[in-house]
């Protein structure tokens, strides 16, 4: 009985850090446009303010992932205790930075494979960001939060 409730606590954390990631990506996109097409004002042929703005919308994204995912997420007291320090944080960011790596070497494998048009190339993304989801979570939780 215990293993069913491990399994469910487990799933409702994943599904609360799925939860705060969709937060976090809006937080992101939206530090990204306002960021390019506001403050810099470019466009999106512009390369070093895309770079700018780009990075900008990841700092601000993992920021607000990092302080939803201690408040709703990993809330066990251990957790809490083992997630809220420098070296967490630096942690937490190297495992999104490794997550963002991935994604841009899954994608340019996929396009190389299946191409870059049609519907192929969405359901592709999909997968690549379920994959470095799934990386993320699990990446946080052994790594910054140990397991717990």
């Amino acid at each position: 009985m215990a293993e069913k409730s491990l399994d469910r606590k487990n799933l409702m954390e994943f599904l609360r850090y799925v939860l705060v990631g969709g937060v976090s990506a809006v937080v992101d996109m939206a530090v990204n446009y306002c960021m390019l097409y506001f403050i810099l004002k470019a466009t999106k042929d512009d390369a070093l303010p895309v770079a700018v703005s780009v990075t900008a919308g990841f700092v601000a994204g993992i920021i607000v992932n990092y302080v939803l995912s201690n408040l709703f997420v990993f809330t066990s007291e251990e957790q809490k205790e083992k997630g809220r320090n420098v070296k967490a944080f630096l942690l937490y960011v190297l495992v999104g930075v490794i997550g963002y790596g991935l994604t841009v070497v899954l994608t340019l494998l996929g396009t190389k494979i299946i191409g870059e048009d049609g519907i192929w190339y969405l359901i592709m993304t999909c997968v690549v960001k379920g994959i470095v989801l799934i990386w993320n979570y699990l990446g946080r939780k052994v790594l910054v939060y140990k397991g717990k």
